[in-house]
């Protein structure tokens, strides 16, 4: 069996690659949907829109479920307390969720004005609750959780909806909001009709530089107001340790942070400036995998700056949930290891194929010719 240590740390890593693959691939049927008003004038402009991402956006959305079921396995203390701490925000996000596959089955089966603007509305909205709330989320973990364990380690959350929608909180929403847009609008650059992916490409040029100003406002929040936490002392990281049995300080995430954490939003804030620099000139494909890392890199930056936290506690800091002591047993993380390393490169090679193979530019001429086979 694998070292229970380097278990740990795998899971960490792969967990952090499931949320970054579901950004790059779910993000970016939210983000398209996000723009669709503002780059889609016309139905079928907007029709145009919906049907580039017709042939993913259901098999993109694994990629959420699959983060889900990791987490549930590998981190079973930090899915109990995230999926009833958050119960509420995720219902929210549930809730959006429905409106998209519905929407998209549903909007083009009538020709009414109507009909149809009011499903382009649900489908906003089922994008744009997702993308706010998990940006939020992250927001929250960067401030620390209010829940406590008692004696016999239940977990205790004493939070509410309305204390998840704190300004740093929301400013992290914010920038969700906004990456995942440009995400959207630059896979829009590729795939959809001229007049659209002229218009997607302005957004991008009008985004970007507000999402770098954001970025950086985000961690100067963070730095000036000593937000964070600090372990200072814990037990055997290669055995099973209990929760409680570790001693946490609050101090500043980046206070005394070694240099490599300064790498994930350093290649951030360059992937950000080389989208809106290709966009500029107007090279879809380049700037796409730029935006991907662009998201890969946001992403990161919460998670090495937080290392080795995953959920701390603002109540009872030493109650915080690590990678050290909220995993599975070693049993369960090896098995899981061994499935990811199988299964992985065949799910990733079996997308890749699926994007190639459907690989066109949707154009107004194309929704009008098969209007009654598309979305």
């Amino acid at each position: 069996m694998l070292d229970y240590e380097f278990l740990k740390l795998v899971w960490w890593v792969l967990v952090g690659v499931l949320l970054i693959g579901w950004a790059i691939a779910d993000g970016m049927d939210m983000g398209t949907a996000m723009v669709m008003p503002i780059v889609g004038k016309t139905d079928q402009e907007r029709r145009v829109v919906i049907n580039t991402i017709a042939p993913h956006w259901d098999g993109n959305q694994v990629w959420l479920i699959t983060a889900g079921g990791a987490l549930f396995a590998a981190w079973p203390l930090v899915y109990s307390i995230a999926f009833s701490g958050f119960y509420f925000a995720i219902l929210l996000v549930l809730f959006g969720l429905f409106f998209r596959p519905v929407g998209f089955d549903y909007r083009s089966k009538i020709e009414s004005t109507r009909w149809r603007n009011n499903w382009d509305r649900l489908i906003w909205v089922g994008s744009f609750v997702p993308s706010l709330v998990f940006g939020v989320a992250f927001g929250n973990l960067l401030q620390g959780v209010p829940f406590e364990v008692d004696t016999l380690m239940r977990a205790h959350y004493y939070g509410n909806l309305f204390g998840l929608l704190n300004p740093f909180a929301l400013l992290c929403g914010v920038i969700s909001v906004i990456m995942l847009s440009i995400h959207g609008a630059v896979w829009l650059m590729a795939r959809a009709d001229h007049t659209v992916a002229d218009r997607a490409r302005c957004l991008v040029l009008w985004l970007t530089p507000l999402l770098i100003v954001l970025f950086l406002i985000a961690g100067v929040w963070m730095a000036s107001t000593g937000m964070g936490y600090q372990l200072a002392e814990i037990g055997d990281k290669s055995g099973i340790l209990q929760l409680t049995h570790k001693t946490v300080v609050t101090k500043g995430w980046l206070e005394g942070a070694p240099g490599w954490v300064w790498i994930a939003p350093a290649v951030a804030l360059i992937a950000m400036s080389l989208t809106m620099g290709l966009a500029r000139r107007q090279r879809a494909g380049l700037a796409f995998v730029t935006s991907g890392l662009m998201l890969a890199g946001v992403i990161a930056t919460a998670g090495v700056v937080m290392f080795p936290f995953v959920m701390p506690s603002s109540l009872m800091p030493s109650a915080s949930l690590t990678l050290w002591d909220a995993t599975s047993s070693a049993l369960t993380l090896s098995i899981m290891f061994w499935v990811a390393l199988v299964m992985t490169p065949i799910i990733l090679a079996y997308t890749t194929w699926c994007y190639v193979k459907m690989w066109r530019r949707i154009t107004v001429e194309h929704i009008n010719e098969e209007s009654h086979s598309l979305y």
